[in-house]
């Protein structure tokens, strides 16, 4: 099993390369995570009490007691969508700890023969896997670390954050909870139906020209740009091999054998039995919404895909239970974010925001300065569903106001989340933890992945986003 423990590192023998900038930039990026961030947890809390003296100061209904009621009742508002979360999260790590995902990663570990290959091979496999789903690309991105750092010689903070890049692309993919959120009705996050009465299909958000343009663009980018910031000779740090091997050795339990209920546990036939009948729900939910994917039919088919490659239920059980140390977190803070949406928009604050949007933004840069506003909530608010319970309830508004794309000012919202995620520490916290690494061995180079994506996706949402 994999220990979530700081892997042993060695120097290993590296190209000569300048590191005046990124070193400049490492030491500030180390410095404003590790010295005056505080948790995640904090944050909501923090941000709790900030909406609610804004709302009592500035919305027209909010009184203490009308700013209390809003909070509670919003907390609960949230619940499904939080549990909906927690388990793509799972379901996605369960997934790509199956055998046959881990063999595949072997092979994928076998094919570089530098480090340079390594890391570009490595954004190109996670970032295919994160836009297939977030969760899935976390965990594959830390197993394929793990794997080529068994068989190259390469620093293994760079290959870390490699691999953390690919996820640059999660909320702009298909598991991307804002998107995913506009097109599922009755969902809690929907935000866009609840102000206009309509759904926003994927087709007009994760499969149009100004989110998919800058995802090619950043998969031929990204891998080339990386292979030229790796640490000089005396800097890098390799991890040592024959840790990662014990630590990646499976421990057989004992169980009791000859039971009926052991026979139950280890039979095939009720794994498969189960995904044929997931398989037939989904395509009968496909068929009745005209081939409209939501979140629960990724959720759906992430939970068949398992199913099916642990082969028996004991063997996806296990692998659900490791995965659920990593929900934690979320499970802490969705509530809170909850809160949040609940005093944003019960007290009429969302309006005194929107109008303060629609006074510095045009139809055309609305999507623009809502990104940029998005990089910054980020900071503060590092999950996508929450991110949005915060942001959206003032971003749409004021988008229709203005006449404005809501497509794009959805996807602007996410675009600046996946963004901000390069340099908030937050959903690196899974990543790390499966490779085995501290923080700071990876922070410094996830500026270089900061920069190269904000402008891309700037630049896609100023020229690729078409006239409302």
């Amino acid at each position: 099993m994999i220990a979530a423990t700081s892997v042993t590192s060695h120097p290993v023998p590296t190209k000569k390369r300048r590191q005046s900038l990124l070193g400049r930039a490492t030491a500030f990026f180390v410095f404003l995570f590790e010295k005056v961030m505080p948790d995640p947890f904090v944050f909501a809390v923090l941000l709790t009490f900030l909406a609610s003296v804004l709302a009592f100061f500035f919305a027209p209904n909010a009184s203490p007691r009308q700013v209390a009621a809003a909070w509670y009742a919003g907390v609960f508002n949230l619940f499904t969508f939080a549990f909906q979360m927690v388990i793509m999260l799972v379901a996605g790590h369960a997934l790509a700890s199956a055998p046959v995902i881990r063999r595949l990663l072997a092979r994928i570990a076998a094919i570089p023969r530098s480090p340079e290959d390594a890391i570009s091979l490595i954004i190109v496999v996670s970032m295919i896997a994160s836009w297939v789903n977030w969760g899935l690309g976390l965990v594959t991105a830390a197993l394929l670390a793990r794997e080529m750092a068994k068989r190259i010689p390469v620093d293994f903070g760079w290959l870390v954050a490699a691999g953390y890049s690919g996820y640059v692309i999660s909320t702009e993919g298909l598991s991307g909870s804002i998107a995913l959120s506009q097109s599922t009705h009755g969902s809690a996050l929907n935000i866009v139906e609840k102000i206009t009465g309509h759904l926003t299909p994927l087709s007009e958000t994760i499969f149009t020209r100004f989110n998919l343009i800058p995802i090619a663009v950043l998969l031929v980018i990204l891998p080339i740009v990386f292979r030229y910031i790796g640490p000089t000779a005396q800097n890098s740090q390799a991890a040592d091999p024959a840790r990662l091997r014990a630590e990646d050795e499976d421990t057989p339990t004992k169980e009791e054998a000859g039971t009926f209920g052991a026979m139950l546990d280890h039979a095939w036939i009720l794994n498969v039995m189960l995904v044929l009948f997931i398989a037939n729900a989904v395509v009968m939910e496909l068929i009745r919404t005209h081939g409209s994917i939501d979140l629960n039919s990724v959720i759906m088919t992430l939970l068949a895909l398992g199913l099916l490659l642990h082969w028996t239920p004991a063997a996806y059980v296990a692998a659900i239970k490791h995965a659920a140390r990593s929900s934690g977190s979320l499970i802490l803070q969705y509530p809170l974010y909850g809160g949040l949406m609940g005093i944003i928009t019960t007290t009429g604050l969302a309006g005194v925001l929107s109008k303060v949007f629609i006074r510095y933004s045009t139809a055309h840069t609305l999507p623009f300065f809502t990104y940029l506003t998005s990089m910054i909530i980020t900071l503060f608010v590092p999950s996508g569903g929450g991110h949005w319970a915060v942001q959206g309830p003032f971003a749409v508004p004021a988008a229709q106001i203005l006449h404005s794309s809501l497509a794009g000012t959805t996807m602007a919202v996410a675009m600046g989340e996946s963004v901000a995620n390069m340099v908030q520490p937050f959903w690196a916290l899974p990543i790390l933890a499966i490779a085995g690494i501290k923080m700071r061995r990876m922070m410094g180079f996830m500026v270089i992945t900061f920069v190269v994506s904000a402008i891309i996706f700037g630049l896609s949402l100023l020229f690729l986003l078409p006239a409302s």
